[in-house]
């Protein structure tokens, strides 16, 4: 087992296993938030590169502001509105500038729809003026201001709006819009939840053309779930979801002229059952991009649409023999050249592309990924970026030219670091943590990394951890199955090489996923430094099919998800069962949603291997997940029958012979109830006991007052009990 050096914050757990005392951690307090690190508020960069605001709460009266702070100082420069201030107003939950910062969009009443949807009441507040507009009197989304500040589009009852705010006429665009029929200009819950976008609509930089996304639901199956709640009878929520196979929402594109007030529908070529993950406007006025993928996602087109001619043309095309992730990384030039990220070297790397999607170059190389894209900065025509350069659970602050020379690391201690740029790439906030430094937030120079200022550090909660046993993760590379694999481990209070120990593994496992990681600790990992002092040790794994190790490793799961991630768990197990310190016979695994479709598999398939296992919210079948996600990684079950059904924990309970606990909550949107509904009778068939537990009304994340509390008291009860 190749040990894995963290240099970072040595001296820190020296001193602190040397001095610290015995306290224990506590279900209580992991849950209560005692151990939470203190973060920044999210924060507007503005245009000056040298100031941003950030919206306060005042805890005596409720009331909101936006206050603007200097960067290099951070002294609170001047207040640009307080709701005390306007009547009517009792405080705000969001805000948003509009390009000049002359107009904020405020957000009140805000309601949650899905993962990242909302809708709420919004108001628009004049800077100068310090007058203030409601926008309407219901429940409006994505609400959008143009460029030049005159007009604002949202979306009502899947139509979409828009007011000029010169004269207050309001143009209503569409009227079609009807629930789970048609929507325009917001996304479908399959597109919300695996494309990660909402607003499905875009201004154009001279603020005269909206470019939208049309759905048209009407053929997709109703998924309807109970809602339980306090009332005599329960309701019934009903929405469109695509299980894996079934029929998508038929998309199209369509342009607003606001000058001529013409809608029409855009063309994109021959395209059959395709999706729309992306548009959006070029640095060109009259040139819209769009990305159009196939239901397959291994073929993806970018495309040009000119709005004056609507003739579509294809600037660059991405295939891979697996799938092609959908980022947010395109960032057009004043010339209209493109910058771009793509895997089709075998690494996530940055690409220059001229207007017409000829290559220019390629800006980073190597056998690392680029995590993530921060920016280009036109002035000194540099980008900067993340990487994982300096080890695949670390993540470093890179600089380099357009040409991609004079690369410059810009953060310089191991971990995990992530930057958040002024408006104008002068200054950075670095956000850094290990496994030995809780959330330090620093200011620093773009230009070389160089510190500003410290902005927090948590050293109250340092200090506060010292009367703790705290139990560090040990990193490590093992060899399994020809890979050499990331691994961690949390060893057990006074540990002593020469007893055995039970061990409990957790993993998630899913595509281009990550869980072992240099970076600061979760409620989870408190959780089992609790587990280790009373005994446990607790391991994990990334195997094959996870993320950041290149598209080879993350890709060879495709069309046959939970084989060899399954054989990894296995595997991995069978060699920390082999070590003179494991009591090979007491192995538990758990995971939650792809973690615990993968702890089921572990358990009924590797029966002499572990004892127990705990699924929380697990996929049993992929057949009942949704469609973008199950057929990126295994086609449609239609091509792909043995796909779904050989790596099912349904087909594979006669093989428990340990002890199982299952727990789901009745409202998950996501993972439906139905997955361990159908799991439950094939085991019940099957003649097999098991521990169930079913949270009602709470949806894939089971929380809420003291759900979370009550859930990891279960299972703690049952690792106890069991391991």
């Amino acid at each position: 087992m190749k040990r894995t050096k963290l240099f970072i914050g040595l001296f820190f757990w020296i001193t602190l296993l040397a001095i610290g005392q015995n306290k224990s951690f506590t279900l209580d307090e992991i849950w209560g938030g005692s151990f939470n690190t203190e973060g920044l508020q999210s924060l507007h960069s503005m245009n000056n590169g040298t100031e941003y605001s950030v919206l306060e709460r005042n805890k005596i009266d409720g009331s909101t502001s936006v206050e603007v702070y200097d960067y290099a100082s951070g002294k609170k420069v001047r207040t640009i509105l307080n709701s005390q201030a306007i009547a009517g107003l009792s405080g705000f939950q969001d805000y948003s500038f509009n390009s000049d910062e002359s107009l904020i969009l405020l957000l009140t009443d805000s309601e949650k729809i899905y993962r990242h949807s909302k809708r709420g009441i919004y108001y628009l507040y004049d800077v100068a003026s310090k007058k203030i507009l409601k926008i309407s009197d219901k429940k409006i989304q994505e609400p959008t201001l143009s460029p030049d500040g005159h007009k604002i589009a949202y979306v009502l009852d899947n139509n979409i709006y828009v007011i000029n705010l010169q004269t207050g006429q309001e143009i209503q665009l569409t009227d079609d819009g009807k629930k789970n029929e048609v929507i325009n200009g917001i996304t479908d819950w399959v597109y919300e939840e695996e494309f990660a976008y909402v607003r499905a609509f875009d201004w154009n930089t001279d603020s005269n053309k909206l470019a939208f996304v049309r759905f048209d639901e009407t053929e997709v199956p109703e998924f309807s779930m109970d809602v339980y709640g306090s009332n005599l009878y329960q309701q019934q929520t009903v929405f469109k979801y695509p299980k894996a196979g079934e029929k998508n929402s038929t998309v199209s594109l369509h342009l607003a002229d606001l000058e001529s007030m013409s809608v029409d529908k855009i063309n994109l070529g021959d395209y059959k059952d395709f999706y729309i993950p992306r548009l959006s406007w070029t640095a060109k006025p009259n040139i819209l991009s769009v990305q159009v993928l196939n239901r397959h996602q291994n073929n993806l087109d970018l495309v040009f649409v000119d709005a004056a001619t609507k003739k579509s043309t294809v600037v660059l095309n991405e295939k891979d023999a697996a799938y092609i992730d959908i980022t947010d990384d395109l960032t057009f030039l004043k010339d209209n050249s493109f910058i771009w990220t793509s895997e089709k070297d075998g690494y996530n790397h940055i690409y220059h592309y001229d207007a017409s999607g000829k290559l220019i170059n390629q800006i980073t190389k190597g056998n690392w990924d680029v995590t993530s894209y921060y920016g280009y900065n036109d002035k000194t025509k540099k980008i900067y970026y993340q990487s994982v350069e300096e080890g695949s659970i670390n993540r470093d602050i890179y600089a380099i030219a357009l040409t991609g020379k004079d690369k410059l690391r810009l953060s310089k201690k191991e971990g995990s670091n992530t930057a958040d740029f002024s408006a104008d790439f002068t200054y950075y906030i670095n956000y850094f943590s290990n496994t030995t430094t809780p959330s330090l937030i620093t200011l620093n120079k773009s230009q070389n990394g160089e510190v500003v200022r410290e902005i927090k550090n948590n050293k109250n909660l340092l200090d506060k951890l010292i009367q703790y046993d705290l139990r560090p993760k040990e990193f490590s590379t093992i060899e399994i199955n020809g890979e050499q694999l990331n691994a961690w481990m949390i060893k057990p209070k006074n540990f002593d090489s020469s007893k055995k120990y039970p061990l409990l593994m957790y993993q998630y496992s899913g595509p281009g996923s990550q869980s072992v990681k240099n970076s600061w600790y979760t409620a989870n990992d408190y959780w089992y430094m609790m587990l280790a002092q009373q005994g446990y040790i607790v391991a994990c794994v990334d195997g094959r099919g996870t993320g950041f190790k290149g598209a080879k490793f993350k890709k060879v799961t495709q069309n046959d998800l939970g084989n060899l991630e399954v054989q990894d768990q296995i595997a991995a197990a069978k060699y920390f069962g082999n070590l003179p310190y494991v009591d090979a016979n007491r192995i538990g695994i758990w995971g939650w949603s792809y973690g615990g479709f993968m702890s089921s598999n572990c358990l009924f398939k590797g029966g002499d291997t572990f004892k127990m296992a705990i699924a929380v919210a697990p996929v049993t079948s992929w057949r009942f997940y949704d469609t973008i996600y199950t057929e990126r990684y295994l086609t449609t079950p239609q091509e792909n029958a043995s796909g779904y059904d050989k790596n099912s924990p349904i087909n594979y309970v006669n093989g428990l012979k340990g002890n199982y606990l299952l727990v789901h909550g009745t409202a998950d949107d996501n993972v439906h109830v139905q997955n361990t509904m159908r799991l439950i009778e094939a085991l019940v068939q099957a003649n097999k006991q098991f521990d169930w537990a079913i949270y009602p009304d709470k949806n894939h994340g089971i929380y809420g007052g003291n759900t979370r509390l009550h859930l990891y008291t279960k299972m703690t009860n049952f690792i106890k009990s069991n391991l």
